[in-house]
């Protein structure tokens, strides 16, 4: 049985700084939903973001009343990257909004550039 390798989980600094805001359990909750990802798997919690080609996820946690929203790349360099984070305010439908899809697409265009 060959042993997996956990992936180093790398941050955009403005996506960390923006969970660090999260309540403490929904943090740990989406921390093990990142883990699951880092070891080759997807957590139940995760699923591909259409429209931004293949390997990016975002993990939606309803917690509280609330939602929580982290997006994710796992086909950038050898560490999974976290490019964004954020509580989801709109209560109409499960829809991401567009300007934090806009705001991905941006993060992962800067990304790959200083990665290559």
């Amino acid at each position: 049985m060959s042993t997996r390798k956990t992936r180093p989980i790398s941050w955009i600094a403005a996506a960390r700084k923006a969970f660090t805001a999260f309540p403490a359990e929904s943090q740990n909750i989406i921390l093990n939903a990142l883990t699951i990802a880092a070891e080759g798997q997807k957590a139940d919690i995760a699923k591909p973001l259409a429209g931004l080609g293949s390997g990016i996820f975002e993990v939606a946690l309803p917690y509280r009343g609330d939602a929580y929203r982290v997006v994710y790349a796992v086909q950038l360099g050898d560490d999974l990257w976290v490019l964004h984070a954020f509580q989801k305010k709109s209560t109409s439908g499960i829809k991401t909004p567009k300007h934090e899809i806009d705001l991905v697409k941006d993060r992962l265009k800067r990304l790959k550039a200083m990665l290559k």
